[in-house]
């Protein structure tokens, strides 16, 4: 999608969004569901998409953008099939977390923020988890995964390619 092509809401869409800010003392309450909805419909976030969260709320632009810009699990970018989010806050990174974003990195040859050439793998990390006592923690497609080590995820990331998804580029 092209961040300057124009897109729309579905008539049922529009239909639940505004069902959902029924239920609200103001449709900015409605922000956070109506933008998991729209990343659901559109795969990412882009500037038009947000546009279009905001024109269909009544609420500026920079409104959205404060939200989409503040929390991880908004994407405003496409993204792999499988996105890797290693959580490197205090907990994880003691147990690891930094050494295992370096091998997953290298192991996918590319960089924290980048996605595979076959599409495949994005990794990202995110600031917590939530999950300490679980550290470290990988959430794959918001799936959470604790106590993680290389060899998880070596095992997890030639899962995917042996089933023929990752050679596809």
């Amino acid at each position: 999608m092209s961040e300057v092509e124009s897109v729309h809401f579905t008539e049922q869409r529009l239909t639940e969004i505004a069902a959902l800010v029924k239920k609200y003392p103001a449709a900015r309450s409605a922000l956070l569901p109506v933008l998991h909805m729209a990343q659901e419909d559109f795969g990412y976030l882009p500037m038009n998409v947000q546009q279009l969260v905001a024109d269909t709320l009544g609420l500026r632009l920079m409104v959205v953008r404060e939200v989409v810009t503040f929390y991880t699990m908004f994407r405003e970018h496409e993204t792999g099939k499988y996105r890797l989010e290693v959580c490197t806050n205090a907990g994880c990174m003691l147990n690891g977390a930094d050494e295992l974003v370096q091998h997953i990195t290298k192991s996918l040859g590319i960089h924290v923020g980048e996605t595979t050439a076959d599409g495949m793998f994005t990794v990202t990390e995110v600031e917590c988890a939530g999950a300490c006592s679980g550290a470290p923690v990988v959430q794959i497609n918001n799936e959470y995964h604790e106590k993680v080590d290389a060899a998880y995820m070596d095992a997890f990331i030639t899962k995917v390619n042996a089933s023929g998804e990752g050679n596809q580029a």
